[in-house]
């Protein structure tokens, strides 16, 4: 047994920041933005932190799928943006929905949704829970360097949750994981003690933005491939591909790369911008809400970021 997705909730902040706005900011311009990244405009906070954009998702999402708070058994979040190291947004998401479950983080950057799927599942097969929040939620624009053009443009804050239940719709995901921080890096403040000698590096987000790119052209398509081949499948026979939306022209690559339409890709990077953990379960809100997904659907969920690790996994709707 693994687990059948009950229900879907997506929340980001009323605030929109458009690719005009920025450039008041930094040398940049709505055309500079969209050509190299594909983002229109990002939701950004202005009052609400990662754990309550989370948790409005989580309401969100129990409510599409008919389940009461108090039947959840877990509660598992994924944030690199989270106010405080402890307590976790997973413990302030549950505090602010007044449950009783056992809570914990999943810190695998932008691929943590798939991560927080393989981690529920293993719940589910030792029949260890019945029903299950999964959540991502970020407010990257805390440790986004507003100075910075190259990075600035790509974020947005927002959260994205599902409701879980017992199910054997999670069908196999594959996970490679290359340890470092040399291409992505978010450090945390350096502390005030006075023994430590290393230098302090600023603690917002650090990438290098070609290496990250064939990083994630190279994971999304040789994730998809495998699980495509160890089940037998074609991308003919899978409905959609929802993607982390970390950069359009990252999809545009894999579809010439795959040889399948861009058409096949669910994309709102547009709109949201990347918002890492929390951009698929924003996806499938979306996809879910509109009517797109219908039952036994097949659908591939590939994420790929820092760690650098990437992730994908087979999902029956």
């Amino acid at each position: 047994m693994s687990f059948s997705v009950l229900g879907t909730g997506m929340y980001v902040p009323p605030k929109v920041v458009t690719n005009e706005d920025i450039s008041k900011l930094v040398d940049t311009s709505d055309e500079w933005i969209v050509q190299r990244v594909g983002v229109k405009e990002r939701h950004i906070s202005t009052n609400e932190t990662a754990a309550e954009m989370g948790y409005k998702a989580a309401l969100e999402a129990l409510e599409n799928s008919g389940v009461a708070k108090e039947e959840i058994d877990m509660i598992i979040a994924a944030s690199v943006s989270g106010e405080s190291i402890s307590p976790s947004v997973s413990c302030m998401i549950q505090n602010l929905l007044g449950v009783k479950c056992m809570a914990m983080d999943v810190n695998a950057a932008c691929s943590a949704f798939v991560f927080m799927l393989e981690t529920i599942a293993g719940y589910f097969a030792r029949g260890k829970v019945k029903k299950v929040l999964v959540i991502g939620a970020e407010r990257l624009s805390r440790v986004v360097d507003w100075d910075d053009r190259g990075t600035c443009v790509i974020f947005g804050d927002g959260a994205g949750a599902v409701v879980l239940g017992e199910g054997d719709n999670y069908i196999d995901a594959v996970f490679h994981v290359r340890g470092g921080s040399d291409i992505i890096d978010i450090p945390q403040f350096i502390g005030k003690s006075p023994f430590f000698e290393k230098e302090q590096k600023k603690p917002y987000i650090h990438m290098r933005g070609q290496e990250t790119f064939k990083f994630a052209v190279k994971s999304i398509c040789r994730d998809c491939k495998t699980l495509l081949k160890n089940h037998d499948l074609t991308f003919d026979d899978i409905a959609y591909i929802v993607p982390h939306q970390a950069n359009k022209r990252i999809i545009d690559f894999a579809s010439v790369m795959l040889k399948i339409p861009e058409e096949k890709f669910y994309l709102n990077i547009e709109r949201f911008g990347n918002t890492s953990s929390a951009s698929i379960p924003i996806a499938l809100d979306e996809m879910n809400r509109k009517g797109m997904l219908h039952k036994g659907d097949l659908l591939l969920l590939p994420a790929f970021g820092g760690g650098l690790a990437s992730a994908a996994c087979l999902l029956r709707w």
